[in-house]
């Protein structure tokens, strides 16, 4: 991959300042096998969040926390009646995640700030970075938690209800770790939004690009399902008689896979998660609960989906003569992000020196909701084998520079752009 010395501008970000934050942040839930477990509202979650709480403040920002307890940290600018330019990521991880989904657009975050400091930079506009709240779904099963309230998709109340497998619901979770706060989840004005991440996916380092311009992210809709058959005695329970809730899920299982591939390399079909009930050896199953997702590019596949899915998987559960409950979460259509916040970021990666190419995104991040009422863009860098949700998720400090420095040249001229 080509040199990620940055060229056509003397403001620099620190390097190694970044990585070792990085590696500071994943000290924070670290797992034997080199990843993180950092739950959203747990303990360990609270902590990495105080870490971050303490590094804005030594920098002099005013960290403020929303209803669901999403965190933002502001720097003044000269004119301070000015919409703030937004930036940000998440810190929560999935049960065994990597270092780098979501920290680095945080950290990443961080460092611009600490740069803006070193250099004695004063944007025309503020900027404020932010830490939303729950982005994985991984613990209470509401993907996109934080930014979808505050967009008004998710309402706070409902919210708050939805509870984990041991039952503490969001709420008592916020109270817990002492990040429920006194400001209103809802959007405010601002000027625009920035968000680093790593890819995710092999594209990038298949094709030597340090940097991912991200124009886009596909859409998507998810599903619960249920399927309530009989328990029943493994020995006894001849073929004739038995209503298998896992015989009928897997089939279902199978249907999604084939509806994705039914539409080539850009269908994603996915069945993430599956819990068995009774879950005994010698029990036929007599309930399964199991997600489903699809996620294309165009949002008139989706609409296909969505009508498709249930109608066969319906047909199966009849055939296996099981009761099939399904519930559709969301659906997302693709959302396209701001034309002139992707300019910024194509033309920093250009003075940089930087190879990129433009690039959809395939998976959901905070920016998709923030789209909605403010001007949004992503950056992407490359990681490992595109490798992503596993402890072994990888990128170099290289790449993860080059993409806080074209953080840093986007965030710098929005801020200062004449109104």
């Amino acid at each position: 991959m080509s040199s990620s010395t940055p060229s056509g501008t003397n403001q620099r970000i620190d390097p190694k300042r970044l990585w070792d934050s990085l590696m500071d942040m994943a000290s924070f839930g670290a797992t034997p096998k080199g990843g993180v477990k950092r739950l959203t509202l747990t303990d360990v979650d609270k902590r990495g969040r105080d870490q971050f709480k303490a590094w804005c403040e030594a920098l002099g920002l005013v960290v403020r926390v929303d209803a669901m307890g999403n965190m933002f940290a502001r720097r003044e600018g000269r004119d301070p009646s000015r919409a703030p330019v937004l930036m940000g990521s998440h810190l929560d991880s999935q049960p065994s995640g990597g270092k780098f989904d979501g920290a680095l657009g945080v950290i990443a975050g961080l460092e611009v700030m600490r740069s803006l400091h070193d250099l004695n930079i004063q944007t025309e506009a503020p900027i404020e970075l932010i830490n939303w709240t729950d982005e994985e779904g991984s613990r209470f099963g509401r993907s996109l938690m934080g930014s979808g309230a505050w967009a008004g998709v998710y309402p706070v109340d409902q919210t708050y209800a939805l509870a984990d497998v041991d039952g503490v619901t969001v709420g008592e979770a916020l109270d817990a770790i002492g990040y429920k706060g006194d400001v209103p989840a809802k959007p405010f004005p601002a000027d625009a939004y920035f968000e680093l991440h790593i890819e995710q996916g092999p594209i990038l380092e298949k094709e030597e690009k340090l940097i991912g311009v991200v124009t886009g992210a596909q859409a998507q809709v998810w599903f619960d399902a249920v399927c309530i058959g009989q328990d029943a005695h493994a020995g006894t329970t001849p073929p004739s008689t038995r209503k298998d809730a896992l015989v009928c899920a897997s089939r279902i299982v199978d249907l999604v896979d084939r509806m994705m591939r039914a539409r080539g390399d850009d269908g994603r079909g996915t069945v993430g998660y599956m819990q068995v009930i009774p879950n005994s050896r010698n029990v036929v199953p007599g309930e399964v609960r199991f997600s489903v997702e699809f996620r294309h590019p165009d949002t008139a596949e989706i609409e296909k989906l969505a009508a498709q899915f249930p109608r066969e998987a319906g047909f199966i559960a009849r055939d296996c003569g099981i009761e099939l409950k399904l519930t559709e979460l969301f659906r997302i259509p693709h959302q396209p992000f701001d034309a002139g916040c992707v300019a910024l970021v194509e033309q920093a990666a250009a003075k940089l020196g930087y190879p990129a190419r433009k690039i959809i995104s395939g998976a959901g991040h905070d920016a998709v909701y923030v789209s909605r009422s403010i001007p949004t863009a992503m950056i992407f860098t490359p990681c490992k084998d595109g490798l992503s949700h596993n402890e072994a998720e990888s990128i170099e400090p290289e790449e993860a520079a080059a993409g806080c420095q074209v953080l840093f040249e986007a965030v710098l001229a929005r801020a200062n752009r004449s109104l």
